[in-house]
């Protein structure tokens, strides 16, 4: 199995398998990097109602082709149905959340749930249906790649390649108006026009999508790459880089082991390696993962017991933490028999010093500068000058020696 995940990864699959792995980076790149204005935007839920309101134009396109004497499973065909759908689905959003009093979140949840039943009545009605060709319908649902004709493979990859194209074209509008729409509103930019932007490409991106994820799990390719991004970074550019890049990873990776385990459906092995990139993200992000924010926790409380040491040794306390004394300890600070070194005593000179430092200088500077930044931990260094350090210095006088 190895070896064909390496020949899947290497492009030597085949043509079919090829395409779909390059279809499904596309996609995941588009993805990844579409989603990120709703996700900016707080919309992402808005991509939820869009997959949903695909599947009643799949069954209603289905329908059409045979009635024509076509063949209903015609990817392309189903793929414009899909669209028209979710397009009325945008639209009714849209239209319920702007001219009735209900907020956004109900009338996507409104229309998903009317159109994802009215989706399941037509493939019900479809089933028992005697002419088209309808087995395999259901992998709209969540998505198979089995069976997949090159002409359709050839569809995901152009379509794919069409949706990264377009947000290389409007990445700058779409994320300023994610970001900021008042301001992109008095920057002359039409804020209207581009959510409309953002949801066709959300639109575009759920529809391409379909054969290979499926309606219920496209909307994680949307959703899970700028989630994971945004933990890397607070850039709003490289939030969109590095979603486009984990989507794409995940959708090249995921298509790649199906196409070397076909017992592997496509769509929720693109999904759970998305979200096994989300998962490594959470833990070993240096900004916002957990152990980040665990060794942060640490520092933060280690610089409190060797303050609190620094505090008890210049006034003579004794000290019975089993921390603070391993702080000052490990720091040089402290012999083992519990005497302070001289540079112990320095230290715990220096820290008294600032407490009464900072005492005298929230009476002078009343300001948000000097009582907003003290924590007992920043030093005073690095809020006031050595001019205004020197003055505080003159009005408390010689400072105390530490026994």
């Amino acid at each position: 199995m190895i070896d064909l995940f390496l020949d899947a990864l290497l492009l030597k699959a085949g043509y079919n398998a090829a395409l779909v792995a390059v279809g499904a980076a596309l996609l995941g790149i588009a993805g990844g990097s579409g989603g990120t204005f709703l996700f900016l935007r707080k919309r992402s839920l808005v991509s939820d109602a869009t997959a949903h309101a695909t599947l009643p134009g799949v069954g209603i396109a289905f329908i059409v082709m045979v009635a024509f004497g076509g063949d209903g499973r015609n990817l392309l065909g189903l793929l414009v149905g899909s669209a028209i759908s979710a397009g009325l689905g945008l639209l009714a959003v849209e239209w319920i959340a702007s001219r009735t009093r209900l907020a956004e979140d109900a009338a996507i949840g409104a229309v998903l749930s009317v159109f994802f039943g009215f989706g399941i009545v037509l493939l019900t009605i479809i089933q028992t249906m005697s002419s088209g060709y309808q087995a395999g319908l259901e992998s709209f649902l969540l998505g198979s790649t089995a069976g997949m004709l090159f002409q359709d493979a050839v569809v995901i990859a152009v379509g794919g390649a069409l949706a990264v194209a377009f947000v290389l074209i409007f990445r700058r509008p779409m994320t300023l108006v994610a970001f900021d729409a008042e301001f992109a509103a008095a920057s002359g930019i039409d804020v209207r026009r581009m959510d409309l932007a953002m949801m066709g490409l959300v639109m575009a991106v759920t529809v391409i999508g379909l054969k290979l994820v499926g309606l219920i799990l496209v909307v994680a390719m949307l959703i899970i790459p700028p989630a994971t991004a945004r933990l890397w970074t607070e850039r709003t550019d490289r939030v969109i880089l590095i979603a486009g890049i984990v989507g794409g990873l995940s959708g090249y990776m995921g298509a790649a082991l199906s196409a070397s385990a076909p017992g592997l459906p496509t769509g929720p092995i693109i999904v759970l390696i998305g979200f096994a990139i989300f998962c490594a993200s959470l833990l070993f992000a240096p900004g916002r993962g957990v152990l980040a924010a665990l060794f942060r926790h640490r520092r933060f409380q280690l610089r409190v017991h060797r303050r609190q040491g620094l505090l008890a040794l210049a006034r003579g306390e004794a000290i019975y933490d089993p921390l603070t004394l391993a702080v000052l300890h490990r720091e040089g600070l402290m012999r083992q028999d519990a005497v302070a070194t001289e540079e112990g005593r320095a230290a715990a000179a220096k820290m008294l010093l600032d407490e009464r430092r900072w005492a005298l200088a929230r009476q002078l500077y009343q300001d948000d500068e000097v009582s907003g930044r003290y924590d007992g931990l920043t030093p005073i260094e690095t809020v006031l000058t050595r001019d205004e350090i020197a003055e505080i210095d003159r009005r408390i006088g010689p400072p105390a020696a530490v026994a």
